[in-house]
């Protein structure tokens, strides 16, 4: 009997404690936080490059309260493996692809359409006006996607890479070209003249080298950084498609900030947004220029005939979205 009443009062004490730390939670928002960010791209990377420097920002104006610690080249697995991180709050902030985020943010699939931006700049003047913000807030605004969306990064425009030029649709014929996992951007390079195989990053390398697949499709810095240039050797210019990505940050980790630390951390992405471009422009041209020193041949293309031959894309998956596209021309 008394070892009962003991175990009672050790549980009861459990509990007034567990009750006093519940009511603590808000004091212990005050203490140190490590913030974990994670990308599929290595240190140096700019998008990389572009968070650490806001971690920086964050530990000297919190007086080393709040850091980030980063896991770049896919530590903590692929994009779908961090969104899942950070919708548990395991993670919290991941950079992910716009392509990602489609399924649930409709609107964001405009981005994912071949040819909707005619270059970068125009690109850049999107994502930093109503536009760009509107699509943002949605994504911040879905309970869906239980993520805050913080800001865009640039990736650049991508291209095709394989082992043979490929300078009209009627090249592709008969080529396996890995894409990023969403139907338009398979159907994208379908109506390109070849065959889209959705695939996992993380995949990738090894698919091209055991020629699971003939090829992928990306930007100058991921062809170099990720050595996919060392299986592949000829960069086809088709510019197929210029797609901004997203940063975003935990909404269970969110939730517990203080609205000045989450203004803080909403100001400092702004800056960073426009660091990562910075970064980008100078990354793109040594990725060039390294690439070419490595013998990888570059190749212009007739731009016209893949406009022409994904207008069908365009069709079929922009037509719900014709008032956002007269806005992005108009832009």
């Amino acid at each position: 009997m008394q070892g009962n009443r003991r175990q009672f009062v050790r549980s009861s004490a459990a509990l007034a404690a567990a009750a006093a730390l519940g009511g603590m939670r808000p004091a212990l928002a005050q203490q140190k936080q490590v913030w974990k960010a994670s990308d599929v791209h290595p240190l140096g990377y700019p998008t990389v490059e572009a968070i650490q420097r806001m971690g920086k920002k964050l530990e000297t104006q919190t007086n080393g309260r709040i850091s980030i610690q980063m896991f770049p080249s896919m530590q903590l697995g692929g994009e779908k493996e961090m969104i899942e991180q950070a919708q548990v709050g395991a993670l919290q902030i991941a950079r992910i692809s716009v392509g990602a985020m489609g399924p649930v943010v409709d609107d964001l699939n405009v981005f994912n359409l071949p040819f909707v931006f005619k270059d970068e700049a125009q690109m850049r003047r999107v994502i930093d006006g109503p536009i760009g913000q509107k699509m943002l807030d949605d994504i911040s605004a879905s309970p869906q996607s239980r993520l805050i969306a913080l800001g865009w990064m640039d990736a650049g425009t991508r291209n095709v890479y394989s082992n043979k030029p490929v300078s009209k649709p009627g090249d592709l014929k008969g080529m396996k070209i890995r894409m990023m996992g969403n139907p338009i951007f398979v159907e994208t390079m379908n109506a390109m003249g070849g065959t889209g195989v959705a695939m996992g990053f993380n995949e990738l390398y090894t698919a091209l080298q055991t020629g699971v697949v003939d090829g992928a499709e990306n930007n100058p810095p991921t062809l170099l950084a990720q050595n996919h240039y060392t299986v592949s050797k000829v960069y086809s210019l088709t510019g197929h498609l210029i797609i901004p990505e997203i940063f975003v940050f935990s909404r269970r980790t969110w939730d517990t900030l203080s609205k000045e630390d989450q203004a803080m951390v909403r100001k400092l992405s702004r800056e960073a947004q426009l660091e990562q471009r910075q970064l980008w422009d100078a990354y793109t041209k040594q990725a060039v220029d390294k690439l070419k020193a490595a013998g990888v041949q570059f190749v212009e293309v007739d731009k016209n005939a893949f406009f022409q031959a994904t207008q069908p894309v365009r069709d079929k998956y922009g037509s719900k979205y014709a008032a956002l596209l007269k806005q992005i021309q108009a832009t």
